[in-house]
């Protein structure tokens, strides 16, 4: 049985552990506050900076709420494809130019590869901007300088990707040893393109 020394020591840890665990929530908690605002202007700011690469005519983002058919929900489920944000995209005068749409791939070979496609009103693809990816690097890195400048200014329904070498607009082609990487953003941007296609039929509303 333990005496009262024994005891009075426990609590007396017990006490300075609880202060330790209390100061170190409230210091988190403290840097918490101060760098979530900053954090949010950055995400914000890296946001506004894929549309304006996607979409150079364009003046001002409104983001819509939207809903896709479920068929094609589960086609694009189907592919590791996930469609997020969408932004209306206008010229200074209002006028509704297109759209940018967030897609991500979650079958990227090192993770999820979060990208904005920007579709003109007539289903051209302007480009796409790779806002996050992790893959190899020397290969499936590659894809922002290798993978995006090869859809610009195209207008097709979807792409495919090829090891042969491209030869018409549909086709994209792979880089070397990152099949996995190219399949991943290929997928991704065909959900942006069939996104695209459902807002112009007028699945999307203004928030």
């Amino acid at each position: 049985m333990k005496n009262k020394s024994d005891i009075s020591v426990m609590l007396k840890e017990a006490g300075i552990l609880f202060s330790i665990t209390l100061v170190v929530g409230l210091l988190l908690g403290v840097v918490y506050e101060l760098t979530k605002e900053p954090i949010r202007i950055q995400q914000e700011k890296a946001i506004e900076e894929a549309c304006r690469a996607v979409f150079q005519e364009a003046d001002v983002f409104e983001k819509i709420s939207y809903e896709l058919p479920e068929e094609l929900k589960e086609e694009l489920a189907s592919q590791g494809v996930k469609i997020g944000s969408v932004y209306e995209a206008k010229d200074s005068a209002g006028t509704a130019l297109g759209f940018v749409i967030q897609s991500t791939s979650t079958q990227g070979y090192g993770g999820d590869i979060v990208l904005y496609v920007g579709v003109r009103n007539d289903g051209t693809l302007n480009d796409i901007s790779i806002l996050e990816i992790s893959e190899t690097a020397g290969l499936g890195m590659e894809a922002p300088s290798v993978l995006a400048p090869q859809f610009h200014d195209k207008k097709v329904d979807s792409f495919v990707y090829t090891k042969t070498g491209a030869s018409a607009d549909n086709e994209i082609d792979v880089i070397t040893s990152a099949t996995i990487t190219t399949k991943a953003v290929t997928n991704a941007v065909n959900g942006g393109l069939k996104t695209a296609a459902v807002l112009r039929e007028g699945g999307g509303s203004n928030e």
